[in-house]
């Protein structure tokens, strides 16, 4: 029996890792940020290093803020979401990916930036000084 993807006549890589970023229309303290920016920004950055990604509408969702309290900010959030060929994982892409979460944190002022690959979730708390920044 043929593969699936020689059945479907797929001519790309089987694409067996997920990615899944999550992009909220708030800051840390409840400011309205650019969602659509970032939502726009973050579909680039995937679409160039992993050859595509597709953003599902608002979701409402709850992030628990325990610098000030355990207040809980309720958000409306898009979730991003790319199927990625395993050998696009790379070390550079990684390094690529980081950099860009760290920017995202800082300048939308996130307490938590978060995303899963493969199944995992990566909670980053503490941002990377962006290039540039006087404070380093």
């Amino acid at each position: 029996m043929k593969s699936i993807e020689n059945n479907l006549g797929s001519t790309y890589p089987v694409a067996s890792s997920q990615i899944v970023l999550f992009i909220p229309n708030l800051d840390k303290n409840g400011k309205p940020i650019n969602q659509r920016y970032w939502v726009d920004t973050t579909l680039t950055t995937i679409g160039v290093l992993f050859r595509g990604a597709t953003a599902f509408p608002p979701g409402r969702g709850v992030w628990r803020n325990d610098e000030v309290g355990g207040e809980l900010l309720f958000e409306d959030t898009v979730m991003i979401i790319s199927y990625v060929d395993p050998e696009l994982l790379t070390e550079k892409s990684i390094t690529i990916l980081r950099k860009f979460l760290h920017k995202f944190g800082c300048e939308s002022n996130q307490g938590e930036v978060g995303v899963v690959i493969n199944s995992s979730y990566y909670g980053i708390t503490k941002f990377d000084k962006s290039e540039g920044d006087s404070n380093e």
